[in-house]
C-alpha cells in the first residue's frame, strides 16, 4: 500500500529518525568506526546532479521493508502509469528509489549475498529454490545482461515495461540510493548474527566495493530524501 506523506510530516519524522540514529551511534562502539559520513567521503556531486534533474515528474520512493521485492512492481507500474496513462515523455520521468533498512542489502550484489548469507539472515527466499537466497534475486533481469526482449508490447510479461528487475528499471533511469548509514549498522548486526571475527569497518568496505552498477551511496538516507524534497521538489512516496 502507497502513503502519501507531507512535507511536513516527513521534515518532522526525519528529525525523529537522525536523532535516534546518533543516539544508536553513541551506544554502538567499534574499531575505527565511520558511522557518519562527511562530504570527502562520498560523490555529493553525483547526488547534486540527481537533485537538480530536469524533469516534467520527479519522484522519490522511500522503502525500508523488502517485502519480497513488491516496490519494484509499484515504481513499474509509476513508470508506466505517467509514460502510457498521462502521456509524460520519458525524459520527462525521474524516480528515485531510496533505500534504507532491510532493502539497503538490495543494492549489493551476489558475492555479498553469498559470503554473509544475506537470505538467512533477512528471510529473503530465492523463488528458484526455495532455499534461503545465496544471491541477490532481486537484481538480474530474467531478459539476460543485454536485456534482449521478445514483445515491446507494454501489456506482455515477455516486454521491459513488465520487468520489475533492479537491472530493468535502472534501464528505464531509475536511480538507486544506498544509506552508507544503514551500511554501517547493518555491518555491525551482521557480525552479531553470523559470529564474524571481521571488525564491522572491513565489512563496510567490502559492502562498498561490490554495489551493483549505477548504485549511489549517500552519506544519510533520511537527510537525501529530504534534500529530494526540499531542493529537488521530488514528491514522496513510502511503500
Amino acid at each position: 500500500m502507497m502513503k502519501s506523506v507531507s512535507r511536513r510530516t516527513f521534515v518532522t519524522t526525519a528529525a525523529a529518525g537522525i536523532s535516534a540514529l546518533g543516539t544508536l551511534g553513541a551506544m554502538t562502539p567499534g574499531a575505527d568506526a565511520q558511522l557518519v559520513y562527511t562530504t570527502s567521503d562520498w560523490k555529493v556531486s553525483d547526488f547534486d546532479k540527481v537533485v537538480k534533474a530536469p524533469a516534467r515528474v520527479k519522484q522519490v520512493y522511500d522503502v525500508i521493508p523488502i517485502g519480497e521485492g513488491k516496490f519494484l512492481n509499484n515504481i513499474k507500474n509509476s513508470l508506466n502509469g505517467l509514460h502510457f496513462g498521462f502521456g509524460v515523455p520519458v525524459d520527462q520521468i525521474k524516480i528515485v528509489a531510496a533505500l534504507h533498512g532491510p532493502t539497503n542489502m538490495l543494492n549489493y550484489d551476489d558475492y555479498i549475498w553469498n559470503k554473509y548469507k544475506i537470505g538467512a539472515w533477512l528471510k529473503v527466499t530465492d523463488p528458484a529454490t526455495g532455499e534461503p537466497a545465496v544471491k541477490n534475486p532481486f537484481y538480474a533481469s530474467k531478459a539476460g545482461p543485454e536485456l534482449h526482449y521478445s514483445s515491446q508490447d507494454p501489456d506482455s510479461h515477455d516486454s521491459i515495461y513488465q520487468d520489475t528487475s533492479i537491472q530493468a528499471l535502472q534501464h528505464r533511469g531509475v536511480k538507486f540510493l544506498s544509506c552508507h548509514t544503514a551500511t554501517e549498522e547493518q555491518a555491525r548486526a551482521l557480525v552479531k548474527h553470523n559470529n564474524l571475527t571481521e571488525q564491522p569497518e572491513q565489512i563496510v568496505k567490502d559492502m562498498l566495493a561490490h554495489t551493483i552498477p549505477d548504485v549511489l551511496v549517500v552519506a544519510s538516507m533520511v537527510a537525501a530524501i529530504a534534500l529530494l524534497q526540499a531542493e529537488g521538489r521530488y514528491t514522496y512516496i513510502t511503500v
